[in-house]
């Protein structure tokens, strides 16, 4: 039998006090899947404290400026502030606008940014839903964030938030075509949409090793996907004031800030599972790696926004269609080579 150490004691630990505690297992189900939300919610919004902080000092330290370093220690208390102030602003509905829409429309890009933490492999067996089709229930959850930007936007009543909502949709649905491409190379080495079986086939090399044009492809299409500079054509301030969120101010702001960096946590987790090996390395626990992993992704996407200028709308799309694309139909059919070749002479 396996042993179980790490998060995935601390949970079965967890789960044996409930079950002395509650007086039966669909209870315990019930309160353990109420603590798994919580979790999820719980390390999103630690992590967009953390993260705002990280990228201003990291944006600070690559223009030569010295960052947050008023507010706590060394400016640490800088974001805290800042939520206190976004939670102090006044809420202000434009009254032209279509009232359930706009009010819906950040709570709902908000739900697939924390829903796809699900599948997610944080430590060995320390998995919220381990399910068959893991990689695709990402893919399907992540592409749903489209739907609530239009809805910002066509909502707001305004011209410059709806242009930003129909950029969002050409450029979330241009991209997630080669983003899935460079998946499809992994799931063919696999065999399987197992998170879980991906992290395992890596024990030897790591899949970045295998497959370094997906993830390539990846990484660029990630950064379009979650709407970061270079290709932050959604709220381009010089075109459109802030796209979809030109109407939206304090708390409702912060909804789209905070399933922003909610997407930059996920698909660095998702890169770190698919390419890097998830959780597996020696020495150090299982948890540690994957967040060691996970932070040098999230490293990468900011070095990325501090470093490149923002494309142009033709330019992002004609690099997704003329480049992307190609390049990872190019690597689907040099990887089914590759495992026929391979399988011919073993």
């Amino acid at each position: 039998m396996q042993e179980v150490t790490g998060l995935a004691a601390i949970a079965r630990m967890l789960r044996g006090i409930l079950e002395g505690v509650l007086p039966g297992t669909q209870w315990v189900d019930i309160a353990m899947s109420l603590i798994n939300i919580g979790a999820i919610f719980t390390v999103i919004s630690l992590s967009a404290v953390i993260l705002v902080y990280a990228e201003r000092k990291i944006s600070a330290y690559m223009q030569l400026r010295s960052g947050p370093n008023r507010v706590g220690p060394g400016g640490t208390m800088q974001t805290i502030a800042d939520m206190i102030k976004l939670m102090a602003k006044e809420d202000i509905r434009p009254s032209g606008s279509d009232k359930w829409m706009w009010i819906l429309a950040p709570m709902l890009l908000f739900i697939p940014s924390a829903a796809v933490y699900a599948v997610f492999p944080f430590d060995q067996q320390a998995i919220f839903a381990d399910l068959n089709i893991g990689i695709f229930y990402f893919i399907a959850v992540s592409s749903q964030a489209v739907l609530p930007f239009l809805m910002a936007g066509w909502a707001s009543n305004n011209k410059y938030a709806l242009v930003g909502g129909m950029r969002t949709v050409a450029q979330m649905l241009s991209y997630e075509v080669p983003m899935v491409l460079s998946i499809l190379g992994i799931v063919m080495l696999v065999g399987s949409l197992k998170m879980s079986a991906i992290v395992a086939a890596q024990q030897q090399v790591w899949f970045i090793v295998l497959q370094p044009v997906a993830f390539v492809v990846y990484v660029i299409t990630a950064t379009a996907e979650i709407n970061r500079a270079p290709f932050d054509l959604v709220e381009g301030e010089s075109e459109l004031v802030a796209g979809p969120f030109t109407e939206y101010t304090g708390m409702r702001w912060a909804l789209f800030f905070l399933a922003e960096y909610a997407n930059l946590l996920a698909a660095s987790a998702i890169a770190a599972t698919l390419f890097l090996g998830g959780w597996s390395g020696p020495w150090l626990p299982g948890w540690a790696w994957f967040l060691l992993k996970v932070g040098g992704m999230i490293f990468l996407f900011m070095w990325f926004r501090w470093t490149f200028p923002r494309l142009r709308i033709d330019q992002l799309m004609a690099f997704g269609w003329k480049v992307l694309l190609p390049l990872a139909l190019v690597n689907v059919v040099i990887t089914g080579i590759g495992i026929y070749v391979y399988q011919f002479f073993i």
